[in-house]
This record gives C-alpha cells, sequence and structure tokens, in this order.
C-alpha cells in the first residue's frame, strides 16, 4: 500500500476517554465537538512556534473563531465549536488538526479520502498557507489511484463520505481509474472459458437409456480473466454498478462483465448454492466478513464486509437480486445456465417479482441445451403447491427454448434435415447410444434428451396430473428423439408411480413415444412390460419383428452373393423393406460399409459365410420366440396376417427363409 509522511514533529495529541489534549505548554482555549469527540485545541501557540496552527490553515475554523459569542453567563471561557457535520467523523478531523500542528501523519489509500474531503469541508487551501492539506492529499490521490489494490480501497472509503465524494468527482476518479486498469488486461479468453466464468469439468451419470441424471463438477481452472473478480466484490451494489457500467462504455466483453457479476452474486447470496436454504444463507451471509461501511448507509448499500452487523433482510435481497438480473449482460451464454436456474431458484425463495422471474426463464431457455438435470429440478415454492417440482416453470422455459430456436443460433433441426444424411433419426441414435459428447449433438436434440431424464424424475411424483405430464413431454417435437427408450421409461415409471390409470389413458400416455424408435434393449423390456396397454406391447414386438426380417433377408442375401461369387458383400437390406428411422437396420448399414472381409482371401471367406449361417440361425431362433410371444397374446390371426401383407413383405420373405413368416399362423 503506498503511503505518504506529512509533518515534523512528534505526537503531542493523548487520548483520554472522549477526549483529545494537545499537550503543550498552554492551556487549551478552544474546544471542537465532533459527535461524541472533544479536542481541547489552541488559539495561538508559544513563541517560536506557529502562533496560530488552526487559524493560518482553516477558512472555516478561522471564521468560527473569529464569530463566536460566548455565553451571557461567562462559563469557562473556552470558545467551543461544533463541527457535527465534518467528512470522515472525528478519525478525519483528528488527522486534520495534527497537520495543523505540524506533526507527523501518515496518509495511505484508506484514510486519503476521507482527509481530502475533510481538507475540502475546513476549507484548508493554498489561499492560507502553501502547501495546505488539500494540496497534500490531490497529491497523494494521484499515486493511489495508480495502484489497483489502493484504488479499490480508496473507492470503498468514498461511501463512507457521500456526496462530498461525489461533489469532488473522487467517485469517478476512483472508478475510472479501476475500469481502465482492468480493460487494459482484458483479452480474449481459451475456447473453454468462453460461456462460463471459470472451466468446469463435468462427470456425467449415463443411465441405461443414456439419459445423464447429472453434472457434478469435478473441478475449475480459473480462465485467467478474474484476477479482478474478488476485489470488486466487496463494493457496494450502486459502486458496484457503476463500476460495472464504467467497464462496459470502455469496451469490456461481455464475458467478463458477466463472470464479475457471477462472482459478486455467489458472495452476496449464498442461497445460489443448490443445497443452501434461504434461512442458512441469511446465517451464513450475516456471519461473514469483517467490518466496513460508512456512516449513514441505508441497507441496500451494505456491502458484504459490513454484513457481520446485522444480516440483511428478505427485502434487501430480493432488491440486490431484481438489480443484479438487470445488470447481466443481454448476450447468449456468457452467463452460465447453472448460475441462472440458481437464480431462479433464489427469486423464487425471495417472492421477486414476475418480470424478474420471466426474465430469468427467458435467459434460461435460450441456451437450455447447456442446462444440467440436477439444476433444473426447480422446487415448487407456490403458494398452492400441488407437485414437488415447478412443471410449470420448466413448462415455460421449455416453450421459450422452442420460440427462440430459428434454424440458425441454437441450431434448431426442421424435419426435413432431420430424415437427410447422417442427421437422420437412426444416425444421431447411434450417435446418442454410443455416449458422444453432446457437443456433437444438435441443441434440441441436447434439449429434449434433458426433458427426457427431467420427466423420468417428476414421474413418480402421484399430484403429477396425466395433462401437464402430456403437455410437457408433448413440447419437444418427435424428430428431436433420436432414440426413445428416454421417453418410453419416462412413461413406464409414471405407469408404475400412477396405476389407477384406466386402459384409454395408458393408450394416450404411450402415443408420446415412437414404438419403432426403441432399442433392442428397450423392446425386450416393453415386450414384457404387464403395465403397458396389450396394443402397444403388439405394435413393439410387430416392429420388432420387421426389423429381424430385414435383418434375415439381407443376411441370407449377403450369404448366397458371397457363396456364388466370393464378391465383397452388398449392403444388407438389398430388396427387402427396411424401416424408417429403424435403428437396427442403421447399425447393419454401418456394419457392411466397414466389412473387414470385404478384401479378405478365400479361406477367410468361407469363415465368415459360416459365422453369418450361425448369427442366421440365431436369429430365427428369436424369430420364432417372438411368433410365440405374440400367439400367447392372443391377437386374431387374420388381423395379424392381413397386416403383414398389407406391408408388403410376406411373401417375399418367406421365400428366402426356411422359417415360416411371422404372420401369426
Amino acid at each position: 500500500m503506498a503511503t505518504m509522511k506529512l509533518g515534523t514533529k512528534p505526537e503531542i495529541f493523548v487520548l483520554e476517554g472522549l477526549t483529545w489534549r494537545c499537550m503543550n505548554e498552554l492551556e487549551s482555549d478552544v474546544v471542537v465537538e465532533v459527535g461524541e469527540m472533544s479536542f481541547y485545541l489552541h488559539k495561538a501557540t508559544p513563541l517560536g512556534v506557529m502562533q496560530f496552527p488552526l487559524l493560518s490553515r482553516s477558512g472555516v475554523l478561522q471564521r468560527m473563531i473569529s464569530e463566536y459569542q460566548p455565553p451571557e453567563d461567562g462559563g469557562d471561557g473556552m470558545c467551543t465549536l461544533q463541527l457535527d457535520d465534518i467528512p470522515g467523523g472525528a478519525k478525519a478531523f483528528e488527522l486534520a488538526a495534527k497537520f495543523c500542528y505540524d506533526v507527523k501523519i501518515e496518509l495511505n489509500a484508506l484514510n486519503v479520502v476521507c482527509l481530502r474531503c475533510a481538507a475540502e469541508y475546513l476549507r484548508m487551501t493554498d489561499e492560507y498557507a502553501e502547501g495546505n492539506l488539500i494540496t497534500q492529499a490531490e497529491s497523494f490521490l494521484a499515486d493511489v489511484l495508480g495502484n489497483w489494490k489502493d484504488s479499490i480501497k480508496a473507492l470503498e472509503t468514498c461511501e463512507g463520505v457521500l456526496p462530498t465524494a461525489e461533489d469532488l468527482h473522487l467517485v469517478s476518479r476512483c472508478i475510472t481509474a479501476l475500469a481502465s486498469k482492468a480493460c487494459a488486461s482484458d483479452a480474449a479468453p481459451p475456447l473453454a472459458a468462453l460461456r462460463n466464468a471459470s472451466c468446469v469439468v463435468v462427470d456425467r451419470d449415463a443411465l441405461w437409456n443414456g439419459i445423464g441424471s447429472a453434472d457434478t463438477p469435478r473441478g475449475s481452472a480459473s480462465s485467467g480473466m478474474d484476477w479482478w473478480y474478488e476485489d470488486v466484490s466487496f463494493l457496494s451494489l450502486p459502486m458496484f454498478k457503476r463500476l460495472i457500467q464504467a467497464m462496459e462504455a470502455k469496451g469490456m466483453r461481455d464475458e467478463s462483465i458477466a463472470g464479475a457479476i457471477m462472482f459478486y452474486a455467489g458472495r452476496f447470496l449464498p442461497g445460489l448454492k443448490r443445497n443452501t436454504s434461504f434461512s442458512n444463507a441469511l446465517a451464513g451471509f450475516g456471519a461473514g466478513g469483517g467490518g466496513g461501511g460508512g456512516d449513514g448507509m441505508s441497507s441496500r448499500n451494505v456491502t458484504p464486509r459490513a454484513a457481520s452487523v446485522s444480516a440483511p433482510s428478505e427485502g434487501d435481497q430480493r432488491y440486490f437480486l431484481e438489480e443484479i438480473v438487470a445488470l447481466l449482460p443481454t448476450k447468449k451464454g456468457v452467463a452460465s445456465t447453472r448460475f441462472l436456474l440458481g437464480m431462479l431458484r433464489t427469486a423464487m425463495l425471495l417472492h421477486a417479482s414476475p418480470l424478474c422471474r420471466e426474465n430469468l426463464e427467458r435467459r434460461i431457455g435460450a441456451q437450455l441445451e447447456d442446462a444440467s438435470l440436477d439444476d433444473l429440478l426447480v422446487p415448487n415454492l407456490g403458494y398452492t403447491v400441488e407437485t414437488l417440482y415447478d412443471i410449470d416453470c420448466v413448462q415455460r422455459i421449455l416453450d421459450y427454448f422452442m420460440s427462440s430456436t430459428d434454424g440458425l443460433g441454437t441450431g434448431y433441426t426442421s424435419p426435413a434435415v432431420a430424415e437427410e444424411g447422417g442427421a437422420g433419426a437412426g444416425g444421431l441414435g447411434v450417435v446418442a447410444q454410443g455416449g458422444t459428447p453432446s457437443s456433437s449433438l444438435s441443441p434440441i436434440t441436447m434439449v429434449a434428451k434433458l426433458m427426457d431424464g427431467y420427466l423420468s424424475e417428476v414421474a413418480p411424483d402421484t399430484n403429477l396430473k396425466l395433462p401437464k405430464f402430456q403437455a410437457l413431454a408433448a413440447v419437444v417435437p418427435d424428430y428431436a428423439r433420436p432414440v426413445d427408450d428416454g421417453i418410453y421409461r419416462a412413461i413406464d415409471i409414471y405407469l408404475k408411480s400412477h396405476p389407477w390409470l384406466s386402459e384409454s389413458e395408458r393408450e394416450q400416455l404411450c402415443r408420446l413415444m415412437n414404438c419403432q424408435k426403441l432399442s433392442l434393449e428397450a423392446c425386450t423390456h416393453a415386450a414384457q412390460n404387464e403395465r403397458l396397454p396389450l396394443r402397444v406391447v403388439v405394435q413393439v414386438l410387430f416392429f420388432e419383428q420387421l426389423r429381424l426380417r430385414t435383418s434375415i433377408a439381407g443376411w441370407f442375401f449377403v450369404s448366397d452373393n458371397a457363396a456364388a461369387d466370393g464378391v465383397a458383400r452388398p449392403r444388407p437390406g438389398g430388396g427387402a423393406i427396411v424401416p424408417k428411422g429403424s435403428a437396427v437396420a442403421a447399425g447393419a448399414l454401418a456394419e457392411t460399409d466397414a466389412d473387414p472381409d470385404a478384401d479378405a482371401p478365400p479361406a477367410e471367406k468361407e469363415e465368415s459365410i459360416i459365422e453369418v449361417k450361425a448369427r442366421v440361425s440365431d436369429l430365427e431362433k428369436e424369430c420364432k420366440c417372438m411368433k410365440q410371444e405374440i400367439r400367447r397374446l392372443g391377437k386374431p390371426r387374420r388381423s395379424w396376417s392381413l397386416l403383414g401383407r398389407k406391408c408388403g413383405f410376406g411373401a417375399k420373405v418367406q421365400q428366402q427363409q426356411p422359417q415360416p413368416a411371422m404372420s401369426g399362423k
């Protein structure tokens, strides 16, 4: 910390309780009262020393002493002056008095602002004495503003001497100096730190259907641009807002601005932590920090350092949160989705204004693909609590996401695009099941996956009505789900938790999933699921049989060609029906394209043909088992046969298979 020493005389002031006495050869004839403190001083000092220390330095004291009228009763003959409104209080006047007596004092970043304001109040200009206190304070203040740490301390002390510091432009000078220094070091951050204030490595806990249940940070690495966040987080809200606005005016990046605001909010609102209640947050907030703050500060200007005096009320925290939300940059992605969801939970706890909550919901909806399931589980804090989690809030957020997708900014994929090339349902299904990082998926696919996990979490709530569950599940279009295992799992959990649903309600609920997009594992589970309507089970078995028939026909075609001329195997399914969006067909296609036996010698090809025949035999056995399962369900044989012939695959496949076709006969 920079310092400046003034004066040459040793200490002559002695504190006795609430009284400062100047110990020299003369009796005090002036008493200056500042609040509860009294200063016994002199109009003049002995010869050989400065004769009029107060009169020759301060224009205000000179005027007050000359205008002083003693009381009619005579009193004790002392000239008593009242200076209760001096900026900085008794501490600032003590330093000013010692300067008048040429006693050694030390200026630093913590007292220069108060002393500068007190000198202005006392009119200690060069008009009364050369090198007076105002000149000395201004000279040192220039050195203070050249250093970041000292500038922060000086700005903090400005809060105790408002509005004098404002009139002297001390606040604006400190803010300008800080903003210039922060912007000078603000450079483009690493790509990994672009979206958040810090880079967080995430562990994704995947369920059997590929839906992540939680994103847990394993560690973080500083972006290198946040060195000033903690320093500015100790400022009061008005000072912090002005500093942020000054930084924006100087062109600081939105990512850095948002990072500072997130850090500041996290210090002031401990309730942002996932498992911290509002009462615990208030208690923790009140127990932190050291002393600070100035005289006459309102509760809305309390800084975190001054919070040890008393915990902020709900109203103060609500006001703070609303101001922080309004201060956040509007650019998408600069504030992390986790932070925004934490702010939304806190806004609900504090009953923030509807406009504030709508602002947060819109921001979250615009970047919903970055949310984690754990953070999306917002507890229901309404006055009429029906469900454990706030389903309506998530519904609104999801609606905002769907309304903000335009095919350019968020990667919204139209049905036509979704059906072409590698972006088709089958191709994405392989990616999703293979555990490919979410960055390779489009935002709407990531949101569909997130919503499937969310539906699975809220489904056990017995108070969750069927229309609300259906409405939330239906917002995401069918083509956004590469595989429907997630929505099937959610439906199954809902049926298990709501056994009183009628058959028609069950069928209506199951229309949310596409049986053609279930994986083999999910189909196996569905075929044995007694909670599903019979119609749905038959539909699942039908599409699975169709996939098996296609695979069998393709493998027979391959084996015949390979045995005849030994050429490379064509793609399976040639001349057979391939169901649209079939994950099995897509998988078989991928295997054929990457055939390692295409250029193999004849001996290896013969071994490959034997393996193909063995696999065909296994598939035939599976077909037979499924055929028996269909018979057990007792469906009419005629309708099933007609349905098979209507699809156009019955007679042709029968000619290629040693087993009879699965027509129910």
